[in-house]
C-alpha cells in the first residue's frame, strides 16, 4: 500500500470530508490546502443522473471559461489552400494535410486539440482509431469542425474546454489554477455549471446532480452540495 505524503495529510486534516459545501467554499478549500510546488490544476468531477447508454441522455459539448485554464493549449488543425492560411495568421500551432496523417500515423502526437475544416473529414476520419481513444478526434458538438478555423483557434487558446459525460454520468473538467483568485475559479465555475444545467436532458428522471467534488492536481477533494452544485 502507497503511503500518502505529509502535505495531502495535512490537507485531510484541514477540513471536514463528510461535509457538503457551497461551491465557492469548496473552491476556496482548494486554494487553502494545496501544497504542491508547482501550480496545481484545480479540476470539477460531477457525477449526474443520467444512463449514457441512451443516445438521449448523452452530455458533451464545450465552453469557453472567462478566465481561461491557465494553460495555453496546442493545436493542430487539418485544412488546406486559404483556410490552411487563415489557420496559420490566427495562431495553430501545426497546420496541414497529408503530412499530417502521415506524421500522425507514425506515432507524432505532439498536440492536444484537433480542429479539421468540414472537407477535411474524410481524411481525417481515418485516425479514428488512434485519436478516438486519446478523445482528439474532432467533432461538430465541440465546434472543433468548423469552416471558421480562426473563432475555433482562439476560443481554445481562450481557454476553451471540452466536457463529455463518461460511461458512469461522470464528467471531469479543468476550471483553472490555484493561482487563480477566488473570484476567478468561481466564474469559470458558474460558466460550466449554467452550460451543464441547460444541458440537462428531457430523459434524464430524479436528481440531476447526484455528486460533486472539486480537488486540485495533488489535494483532496472537497465534496459540494449536489443541490447547489448547478
Amino acid at each position: 500500500m502507497s503511503k500518502v505524503g505529509k502535505n495531502y495529510q495535512d490537507a485531510v486534516k484541514a477540513f471536514d470530508q463528510n461535509a457538503l459545501y457551497e461551491p465557492a467554499e469548496a473552491l476556496s478549500i482548494v486554494k487553502k490546502v494545496a501544497k504542491a510546488k508547482f501550480d496545481e490544476t484545480v479540476e470539477l468531477a460531477i457525477k449526474l443522473g443520467i444512463d449514457t447508454r441512451h443516445a438521449d441522455q448523452q452530455i458533451r459539448g464545450a465552453v469557453v471559461l472567462p478566465n481561461g485554464t491557465g494553460k495555453t493549449r496546442t493545436v493542430l488543425v487539418f485544412a488546406k489552400g486559404e483556410k490552411a492560411k487563415e489557420a496559420e495568421a490566427a495562431g495553430a500551432d501545426f497546420v496541414g494535410a497529408e503530412d499530417m496523417i502521415a506524421k500522425i500515423e507514425q506515432g507524432w502526437f505532439d498536440f492536444e486539440v484537433v480542429v479539421a475544416t468540414p472537407d477535411m473529414m474524410g481524411m481525417v476520419g481515418k485516425l479514428g482509431r488512434v485519436l478516438g481513444p486519446k478523445g482528439l478526434m474532432p467533432n461538430p458538438k465541440t465546434g472543433t469542425v468548423t469552416v471558421d478555423v480562426t473563432k475555433a483557434i482562439k476560443e481554445i487558446k481562450a481557454g476553451k474546454i471540452e466536457y463529455r459525460a463518461d460511461k458512469a454520468g461522470i464528467i471531469h473538467a479543468r476550471i483553472g489554477k490555484v493561482s487563480f483568485t477566488e473570484e476567478q475559479l468561481m466564474e469559470n465555475y458558474k460558466t460550466l455549471a449554467e452550460v451543464l444545467y441547460k444541458a440537462k436532458p428531457a430523459a434524464a428522471k430524479g436528481q440531476f446532480v447526484r455528486s460533486a467534488t472539486v480537488s486540485s492536481t495533488m489535494g483532496p477533494g472537497v465534496r459540494i452540495n449536489p443541490i447547489k452544485a448547478l
